[in-house]
């Protein structure tokens, strides 16, 4: 039997894994019948919060979500989804002004064939779009029931703390949630991110908990690297022959072995892992296939000991990415020259 988690402080219950949508449609599994159906099995299996957003496969991921939730099976999910990246060639079809917000909510809608979203998530930071801007047309979509709840992801821990300020002082609705990236292999969020969101009470919903697919168990030294959609566009973050990805490589191989004197597999101890942490409340995980699904239920029952944890510290330090590319977000400070220097 799954045991719900609260998310944050909303009373709302939610299971330890929750399912996300990035790889049904074009990006991933473009068969819609079958990506329904690994939807229903995860339902079925216990899952009750489904993630998705606008911008993956342009619109078709939530397309595929409104087909399995047609029915009568949407009373019974948390149904989270995003906006800000871009869907268009017009630059106000992105980001996250108050005019691009109010429309892109109604394509959602229709898309996933709802009259409300239970989470809306600002998928990134937009430094130069003023957070009470986002924060005052959310809170007007909160008070007309078409979004429940607010919630963010990858934000900065200073840009979480603006946001609860920016509620309180301005007659706001809070967010309630932040989506981050966190496993195995990437713990920089456990610096400041994951304190910061216990002490505002904010649920946390993990992202990548298998680091992309290196924490499958494909991953490893030796290994003739294993065909990926993903690593095809992120090549630079999945070659296994990148200098950068040595690290991870040889923490992939460690934590393997570690596994399997555990009796785990490396699936297993990753995703337990994750949901081992105290701020954590659900991890998002992303099945291409059906069998992919399989071997990643059931993790939320496998509760890792101490000895564990501490290898685990031992071969990934606590607080420590790997890799700085799979932090998910490089704020504008430290991508733009200009910002740094005082003339040209």
């Amino acid at each position: 039997m799954t045991e719900y988690r609260n998310l944050g402080r909303t009373g709302v219950q939610v299971s330890p894994l929750a399912l996300g949508t990035m790889m049904f449609g074009a990006r991933g599994n473009t068969d819609h019948d079958d990506s329904v159906r690994i939807i229903h099995h995860a339902l079925d299996s216990g899952i009750n919060f489904l993630d998705t957003a606008d911008v993956y496969s342009q619109g078709e991921s939530e397309t595929i979500v409104g087909k399995a939730l047609a029915g009568g099976r949407r009373d019974d999910v948390v149904l989270a989804t995003k906006f800000h990246g871009r869907l268009g060639d017009d630059p106000n079809e992105s980001g996250n002004s108050r005019r691009w917000i109010i429309r892109e909510v109604e394509n959602s809608l229709r898309r996933l064939g709802t009259d409300w979203i239970d989470l809306y998530q600002v998928h990134r930071p937009e430094p130069d779009t003023d957070f009470d801007e986002t924060l005052g047309a959310l809170t007007d979509l909160v008070r007309q029931g078409k979004i429940r709840y607010i919630g963010t992801s990858t934000f900065e821990p200073s840009a979480i703390v603006e946001g609860q300020w920016t509620a309180e002082r301005r007659g706001r609705e809070r967010v309630v949630a932040e989506q981050p990236p966190y496993s195995l292999l990437a713990r920089g969020i456990e610096r400041e991110v994951l304190p910061v969101a216990q002490r505002y009470g904010l649920g946390v919903l993990s992202w990548s908990p298998l680091a992309g697919g290196w924490l499958t168990g494909r991953y490893r030294t030796g290994a003739e690297q294993p065909p990926s959609s993903r690593a095809d566009r992120q090549a630079a973050r999945f070659d296994i022959a990148a200098p950068e990805n040595a690290a991870k490589l040889a923490a992939a191989d460690a934590l393997a072995v570690l596994a399997e004197e555990a009796g785990l597999t490396l699936v297993q101890l990753a995703l337990a892992f994750v949901l081992e942490h105290p701020a954590v409340t659900s991890a998002i995980i992303g099945p291409r296939t059906f069998e992919q699904l399989e071997s990643q239920l059931g993790a939320d029952k496998v509760r890792l000991s101490r000895d564990v944890l501490d290898r685990i510290d031992e071969i990934v330090p606590p607080g420590t990415n790997l890799s700085a590319r799979d932090a998910g977000y490089t704020p504008p400070s430290l991508t733009d020259a200009s910002l740094r220097r005082r003339s040209a």
